[in-house]
């Protein structure tokens, strides 16, 4: 690293192919590139499939990640239709990736994880191709619910269609084209207090302090039958089975927990409960079926369960490491999962087979590693830290993520798995890599608690909601706040990024709904 200080006229000059216009005295930090830097040896390799394109290549050892990305576009023929890329080198023997953001020198050969005589293995990995743009305003605030709103979630296939839970009793869907509202599904007798959409996009499930779960057509919200009876105290989450693991011509199957210590599996179709899982000994707090068809539930005894759906609920698994209550988990193909075979485009007119077709490759896109499917977990806990595992293949957790202050109360994997961020009491969100929780930054700006995050589908940018009234967006490549969203009048309890990237939602104690677009 060099220090130059210019103290001269005003005048323009060539750095990096870049013009840059220099006043009277100017300081340029320069990352100096040794003259003679030979050409080192590379490989590309699939992140997913493990399979190497091109074979050995010489390349100039301060070639750019935009200069490896055109390389790569040219040897797979890509030229014409380029997709963007992100590289990375596999460091043994900690079996760990180092992310190109510069180019080869500054982000490897200098720091000495190889040199100019090493070997260099580069492995890629798609990015999203299209660009979600960041949210600047409030579109509509939408009045309707009596009291404070709970939670919120946009329909996996159309950002016009999002439901939200509420004090009053009810849940509602919204037209988010016209913004009305479209339909009040009355029926809960207490607060409801989660909502989510299946993966086809056809039916909403709502859980209660009722103690009930009821299912609602999402088009029309005609109730489905009478409400699922059978916990003895309030619903706290639900997670519907995975789209590609859904039986042809059947409803997806419905997991809830709940604070009587249990989680119960619902069929949809017959309406009744397959399988109680019972073992934790305190309120379940957290529920997700994965793709690999395991539910993995966190609870106030301070333990993760693994269920294995394959074996008819059997628990496999018991992860114990966190000191206090655990507050949520994520997946790393939570995404994938949650949009089963949609995409950003929201075609609303495929077969279902088509759907279960896609779901399937949505999924293994995500969970593929070197060839195999492996899916990563995050869970957030009361005890200040956060624990990264590989629940199938070990009971240890990779790593222990720590530097929150206060309790962290939310977690979430981005879209394509890379990256995890988290929401604390401690007012700041942090930002962690999603393949060894290694800390990468922490966002700064709200002035009280974080109560949720949510990614955009293209992985560049999310959006946080807090006590502070506020919504802010932040850039993740910057690492710096993107826009600061005031409107809401009172705490915002809960946010959600639609698929297709067009609108975010979010509601709180002002009983108001605000749509945000850009």
């Amino acid at each position: 690293m060099f220090l130059l200080l210019i103290e001269s006229e005003s005048f323009d000059y060539l750095f990096r192919n870049r013009t840059i216009h220099c006043p009277n005295i100017l300081m340029v930090e320069i990352d100096l590139i040794p003259k003679d830097l030979p050409n080192v040896l590379i490989k590309f390799q699939a992140f997913d499939t493990g399979e190497s394109v091109g074979g050995s290549l010489r390349v100039p050892g301060d070639i750019t990640e935009k200069q490896l990305e055109e390389l790569l576009n040219n040897l797979q023929g890509t030229n014409d239709d380029s997709v963007p890329y992100t590289f990375s080198c596999n460091i043994e023997p900690e079996n760990k990736l180092i992310d190109i953001n510069d180019n080869l020198y500054t982000s490897i050969l200098k720091p000495g994880y190889k040199t100019t005589e090493d070997f260099i293995t580069l492995v890629y990995t798609p990015r999203a191709v299209f660009k979600v743009k960041p949210i600047t305003r409030s579109s509509a605030a939408i009045v309707g619910h009596g009291s404070t709103i709970l939670c919120s979630a946009f329909a996996p296939n159309t950002s016009s269609r999002m439901c939200t839970g509420a004090g009053d009793n009810t849940a509602r869907i919204w037209d988010c084209e016209t913004q009305t509202p479209m339909v009040t599904l009355s029926g809960h007798r207490n607060w409801v207090l989660c909502c989510s959409y299946s993966p086809d996009g056809k039916i909403i499930a709502t859980g209660s302090m009722d103690n009930t779960i009821r299912l609602w057509e999402a088009n029309t919200g005609k109730p489905l039958g009478d409400a699922l009876r059978g916990h003895g105290k309030w619903i706290t989450a639900l997670s519907w089975e995975p789209l590609h693991l859904v039986k042809e011509a059947e409803l997806p199957r419905l997991v809830s927990s709940s604070k009587d210590g249990t989680l119960k599996v619902w069929d949809c179709t017959s309406r009744t409960c397959l399988y109680t899982l019972s073992g934790h000994t305190n309120s379940v707090s957290c529920v997700r079926w994965s793709g690999s068809n395991v539910i993995y539930s966190g609870s106030h005894d301070k333990t993760i369960r693994a269920w294995d759906m394959g074996q008819t609920g059997k628990c496999i698994n018991i992860l114990k490491s966190h000191a206090h209550w655990i507050n949520h988990i994520s997946l790393s193909t939570d995404y994938a999962l949650r949009v089963g075979g949609f995409d950003y485009k929201s075609e609303k007119s495929i077969s279902e087979t088509e759907l279960r077709k896609r779901a399937l490759i949505n999924f293994e896109k995500i969970a593929k590693k070197n060839g195999k499917l492996e899916e990563y977990m995050v869970t957030c806990s009361d005890d200040f830290t956060m624990y990264l595992w590989n629940p199938l293949k070990q009971n240890k957790p990779i790593t222990r993520m720590t530097g929150h202050q206060k309790l962290v109360n939310h977690v979430q994997f981005s879209p394509d798995g890379r990256y995890v961020v988290s929401a604390s009491f401690d007012n700041s969100i942090k930002l962690w890599d999603g393949r060894d929780g290694k800390f990468i930054s922490t966002f700064r700006g709200h002035v009280a608690p974080v109560y949720q995050v949510s990614w955009s589908s293209d992985c560049r940018l999310l959006v946080s909601c807090s006590k502070d009234t506020t919504l802010k967006v932040w850039d993740v490549k910057t690492k710096k706040l993107s826009v600061d969203l005031p409107g809401h009048k009172d705490e915002v309890f809960t946010v959600d990024w639609s698929v297709d990237g067009k609108r975010v939602c979010s509601g709180g104690k002002d009983k108001t709904v605000r749509i945000w677009t850009h």
